[in-house]
């Protein structure tokens, strides 16, 4: 007899939808294969669902069994046809009626004992169900939260095989799994760590606040102990709150990755991913054999922070390249070619020298010229390209650290931050656009009209500091952002001030 079970198979972030095919016949030796391109963990799922059904008390066939998981063209991978498999065979053997569950995806792992456990990529899987309008999705239980974040679609979490049987059958009723999704943004959206927890450096604050407000990256230069990770860690709590749909593709990426908690049913809360810098570059840009998201699509719509840059290796920072420039990575291997989102703000931090304290004046440096400039070498020019703020973040001297101001907190500073973001996405809507950190040449011709006491300023900066067209492209995106935070129309000469004191490489300071 012949049975069909529909089910699916996460692709990059997306899941595609599989239909498992499950033939008994009593002609021939008793035999058990799966066909459709199976890795080797969907060919080790035979002994998986044998042991299980015999251990819930099913009278496993000892006849001829073919599955046949189609499309036959796409490789499958992972443990997640073990349930649909298992129905499969018991539908085929006449226990449940074979139309009982066409309009349901069915999707986990089988233990030994008949528990149904976790798998990776269920709110991908959703995402599927309801845009092929399918009536249901039968799932784990710790990974029926992720999914029930889909509107229109019923999640059904199932702990057991002979659970999903009894409810396939209809033997079960159970009503679907509903989530509350505000008050899940609202709780999932606390940051724990505040801007007022950092003792002085309002220069370096006001830095991360313009390059929160325009999503630019940025790179602080400062000695050991000057709070340079500190405030990396606390800009997230600045940054724009997520949106639903920003939401949703962040919990898919981490999903794919088993980067979920059990139960756990939306990431609402702007990443923070800081690799060391012994990581390699798959591991940062992501691919592999069976290609996984890196660390860049870890940090879509957050913080990739890069601490101690010039200690990566010189491939390890080059790869960041593409995902900079156009927001995805394309993975191409043999098997498959997959993009991933990679939309995120660049946060580095290097010592000004070797040792660490040149220009520091409490230490002394012990770096020649030629040692200073090979350790600041490792980072290639393209790569500085697309950094549009650096700035310099000096020690902290004891009067402000014993000091009892605390500072702005992040409440404070994110509400300045979304009103510019409101602006820039006014403005550049019909580019497609969302902060002035991705503009382009054309953009900046268009949207970055100086004043005429500007004009002059930046003219002068350009001459007397000797500073190239890359720096006067990033001064004005920077100048564009400062004066959405000010409110202002136009870039005054103020607004350009401020922009060309981030540029203190350029500017030959330390």
């Amino acid at each position: 007899m012949l049975s069909k079970v529909l089910s699916a198979h996460v692709v990059g972030i997306d899941a595609h939808l599989i239909e498992v095919e499950v033939d008994i016949s009593a002609k021939g030796l008793p035999h058990f294969s799966i066909v459709g391109l199976p890795d080797a963990a969907v060919k080790e799922s035979r002994d998986r669902i044998r042991a299980a059904l015999k251990n819930i008390g099913f009278n496993f066939p000892l006849k001829q069994i073919t599955v046949n998981l189609a499309p036959a063209d796409l490789k499958k991978e992972g443990s997640s046809f073990d349930l649909p498999i298992a129905v499969g065979i018991i539908a085929a053997e006449g226990v449940i009626a074979t139309d009982s569950f066409n309009n349901f995806i069915v999707a986990g792992e089988l233990s030994l004992d008949g528990r149904i456990k976790p798998i990776r990529g269920a709110l991908s899987i959703a995402l599927e169900a309801k845009r092929r309008g399918l009536k249901g999705v039968l799932l784990p239980c710790d990974n029926a939260a992720e999914a029930a974040v889909v509107d229109g679609i019923g999640i059904y979490n199932m702990a057991s095989l002979p659970e999903a049987t009894e409810f396939l059958g209809g033997i079960l009723k159970k009503e679907p799994l509903t989530v509350d999704l505000s008050s899940v943004m609202t709780e999932s959206s606390i940051y724990e760590d505040d801007f007022s927890d950092v003792k002085g450096q309002e220069y370096a604050k006001r830095a991360l606040e313009v390059a929160a407000a325009g999503s630019h990256n940025i790179l602080m230069i400062g000695a050991p102990g000057s709070g340079k990770t500190m405030l990396a860690k606390r800009l997230p709590s600045i940054l724009p709150p997520m949106t639903f749909d920003e939401a949703l593709e962040i919990t898919k990426i981490h999903s794919i990755s088993g980067l979920l908690a059990s139960g756990q049913s939306l990431l609402a809360k702007r990443t923070f991913r800081s690799p060391h810098h012994t990581i390699s570059d798959i591991a940062l840009i992501g691919g592999g054999q069976t290609p996984r998201p890196g660390e860049v699509s870890l940090a879509h719509h957050g913080i990739l922070f890069l601490d101690e840059l010039p200690e990566f290796k010189r491939n390890v920072l080059e790869v960041l390249r593409q995902p900079l420039e156009n927001g995805v990575v394309n993975v191409s291997r043999a098997v498959a070619s997959v993009t991933y989102p990679a939309q995120f703000v660049l946060v580095a931090a290097m010592n000004p020298c070797p040792c660490g304290y040149l220009g520091d004046i409490r230490h002394q440096c012990t770096c020649t010229p030629g040692m200073t400039n090979r350790y600041r070498s490792k980072i290639s020019g393209p790569l500085m390209d697309r950094i549009d703020i650096h700035v310099n973040v000096p020690s902290v001297p004891y009067k402000e650290l014993s000091s009892d101001y605390s500072g702005e907190r992040s409440e404070v500073i994110r509400q300045r931050v979304f009103d510019a973001r409101e602006r820039q996405l006014k403005r550049l809507k019909e580019d497609k656009l969302f902060a002035n950190g991705q503009m382009k040449t054309r953009h900046i011709k268009k949207y970055c009209r100086l004043a005429p006491e500007a004009h002059g300023l930046l003219d002068t900066a350009m001459q007397r500091l000797s500073l190239s067209a890359r720096a006067y492209a990033r001064i004005l995106k920077v100048a564009r952002t400062v004066a959405d935070l000010d409110g202002a129309e136009s870039i005054d000469s103020s607004h350009v001030s401020e922009a060309i004191q981030y540029r203190m490489l350029d500017r030959g300071q330390v």
